[in-house]
């Protein structure tokens, strides 16, 4: 089997620890977690998680149904065979004397990213976008001197009304979360 990047979507309540137990499940399992990004979702009290793993299909869909069981986790989907949208954001800092100065800002244009910072001696750049773009700007400014990166991980979602994350990603409270998806209280959990 070969493996292969995966996409895997979560709502997860806001708890401490949670993503302890979910990074701990990845590694016990011998996955290398290729990105994790977390934030708010459109459930108060929960959040949506997004991590990029690669594996093969079948040891991938085992930590899916094992993430499934964790106490704070009220859906998890591989959406990596889906119609997605996904994007990734970084910031970059470049070397830029007043000579280079002008073509960075061009290259910048060309991939529609904008100019966040300007300082006597750099500038800091952010895009967003397609993986493949980010690593395409990235590598066209390492003639330039980068000084830094900074850059998130993979927020993606499946395209159309309802995503994987089903009635419980639809929710708008938490407590219709947990009627929708399922209910956390019997798993231990007593928030919302």
């Amino acid at each position: 089997m070969t493996a292969t990047k995966h996409t895997l979507v979560a709502l997860v309540a806001d708890q401490p620890g949670v993503l302890n137990r979910i990074a701990s499940l990845f590694r016990r399992r011998g996955f290398n977690i290729e990105s994790v990004t977390v934030g708010h979702s459109e459930v108060a009290n929960y959040s949506r998680l997004t991590i990029v793993v690669d594996g093969s299909t079948t040891s991938v869909e085992q930590v899916r149904k094992q993430l499934d069981k964790v106490i704070d986790v009220v859906k998890v989907s591989d959406i990596s065979s889906d119609n997605i949208v996904a994007r990734e954001m970084a910031l970059i800092k470049v070397k830029s004397g007043s000579a280079s100065r002008g073509e960075i800002i061009e290259i910048a244009d060309l991939f529609r990213a904008s100019i966040v910072d300007v300082a006597s001696e750099s500038l800091t750049i952010c895009v967003t976008g397609e993986e493949d773009k980010v690593d395409a700007l990235i590598q066209l400014l390492r003639g330039f001197t980068i000084k830094e990166i900074a850059r998130t991980g993979r927020v993606a979602m499946s395209r159309g009304e309802i995503g994987p994350l089903g009635a419980a990603g639809g929710a708008t409270t938490a407590a219709e979360a947990r009627r929708r998806g399922r209910n956390l209280k019997t798993k231990g959990v007593t928030n919302g």
